[in-house]
Order: C-alpha cells, then sequence, then structure tokens
C-alpha cells in the first residue's frame, strides 16, 4: 500500500537494509510508525484480542481509524503518505516542540505573552507538548527549567498542532479530496474533537486529517473519558510505550 505513495521499500527501513531510506525523515518515520502499529493490531487481533474501542494520538488517529474501520487500508496509507511528505517539503525547519512536566493550567499561564508558542497536545495531568517556532520555545525551556521544571526537546523540527499548519491546509485538503470515510466497526474516540466518531464516518474525509495536524492533541481527555464509560484496559499498538505514562497518570 505505501511503496507506490512514497517510492521507498517499507521492509527494507524496518529491517535496516543499507541504503534504505532514513528515518530520521518525517515523510519515512511517520507512514513507517503507521504501519507499525497497524500491523501489530493484526498481531492482538490473530491472538483473539478485539478491541471494544480505538483512540489515537496525533498521526495515530490515521492507524486507529484503519483498525476501527473508519478509513480503509489503503485510504489510511494515503492520509500518512501525503501528509507526512507536505510536512517534509513546507514545515520542516520552520519549528519545534517541547515537552513540559507540569499541569496545561499551569503552562497557559505561563504562555500568556509568549508569541508563537502553544499548547500541541495535553497527555496527562502533568503530561504537556508545546508547539511553535524554534525562539518561542528557546525562550520557555530556558526561563522554566531555571525554576526547576523539567522540559525536554521532542526530537522534529517542525511545529504540528500549531498556527503553522494553516500554511499548508489547501494542500492537504487537495492532497486528501479522494480520501472516502467509511461506516466503522469499532467505536473511535477522537482525541482532535473529544467525541465519538459519528456512525455514517462521514467526518473522516480530507477536513478531518487538516484539522488533527493543527488542534491540540486532547489524549488526556479521552483517556479519562474512555475510564468514565467503563473501559479497564488500555493496550498501546505502538513501536515504543510512548503513551502508557500518560494514560498511568490519568
Amino acid at each position: 500500500m505505501l511503496e507506490p505513495l512514497v517510492g521507498w521499500s517499507l521492509l527494507d527501513v524496518v529491517r535496516g537494509v543499507e541504503g534504505a531510506a532514513s528515518l530520521e525523515r518525517v515523510d519515512v518515520v511517520q507512514p513507517v510508525l503507521w504501519a507499525v502499529m497497524v500491523s501489530l493490531a493484526e498481531v492482538w487481533r490473530s491472538a483473539g484480542v478485539e478491541p471494544d474501542a480505538v483512540v489515537g494520538h496525533s498521526q495515530g488517529e490515521i492507524a486507529a481509524a484503519v483498525v476501527g474501520g473508519w478509513l480503509s487500508l489503503a485510504d489510511g496509507a494515503r492520509v500518512v503518505a501525503l501528509r507526512s511528505r507536505v510536512i517534509g517539503e513546507v514545515l520542516a525547519g520552520g519549528g519545534g516542540m517541547l515537552a513540559v512536566q507540569a499541569s496545561v493550567e499551569e503552562v497557559e499561564v505561563w504562555l500568556e505573552g509568549v508569541a508563537g508558542v502553544g499548547v500541541a497536545a495535553v497527555n496527562g495531568p502533568r503530561s504537556v507538548v508545546l508547539s511553535g517556532t524554534r525562539e518561542g520555545l528557546e525562550a520557555c525551556a530556558t526561563a522554566w527549567s531555571s525554576r526547576g521544571v523539567w522540559v525536554k526537546w521532542v526530537p522534529v523540527d517542525y511545529a504540528s498542532h500549531s498556527e503553522q499548519v494553516e500554511g499548508v491546509r489547501e494542500r492537504i485538503l487537495a492532497d486528501l479530496a479522494g480520501v472516502v470515510p467509511l461506516s466503522g466497526g469499532v467505536p473511535m474516540l477522537s482525541t482532535m474533537s473529544g467525541e465519538w466518531v459519528g456512525l455514517e464516518g462521514g467526518g473522516l474525509g480530507a477536513g478531518y486529517w487538516v484539522e488533527n495536524l493543527r488542534r491540540p492533541v486532547r489524549f488526556a481527555e479521552a483517556t479519562r473519558r474512555l475510564a468514565g464509560e467503563g473501559f479497564g484496559a488500555f493496550v498501546e499498538v505502538s513501536a515504543h510505550p510512548v503513551l502508557v505514562m500518560g494514560i498511568e497518570e490519568t
């Protein structure tokens, strides 16, 4: 599904074959992570583990939509491949992201008067990610770390979930115009809207995938809602345990 869209071999990248496309490139690492997430979900299913609901974080929503039956495998590949290409060609080099160990309420107060920086994701009660200009983020990192606040740079040079995404809105809409939402089989809770995806899946067209990249990720809110509605077992299906700590915190 991916190779005709990206021009490189997924298996060569995963196997670390000499000369394979570099995982340092956003237009490589995002499609590879998507493929790993979707494939691991099938491994769980082959062992008889079926999800009662799916939820995704940022680009993870593309995988969640495929696993839940809201997008076809082909359309999921199209969304992740073409959108990450735009990020690499236009947004890369123009910003960054910074993880902060503090509540979102604290962070929002600290951000008053800081230009070009905003909340990109809330992963847990004290797990926030910022996004924006490099200069603005550096100012935050310097000032906050001097006060004993834990901060860590996310190893990217683009500002997902920030106002910078507005510059690629029309291109993404054009690239993904042919994406056809499906009716779904497994309930999907959106970390973009905070709501369950509609019964007909009509909201997961091109416009959704622009907003998914533009708006903050409401992951902690989604975790609280799922727990409150009776979901008791959370399985992170990804290459690395990135979100487990946020889930446990919540």
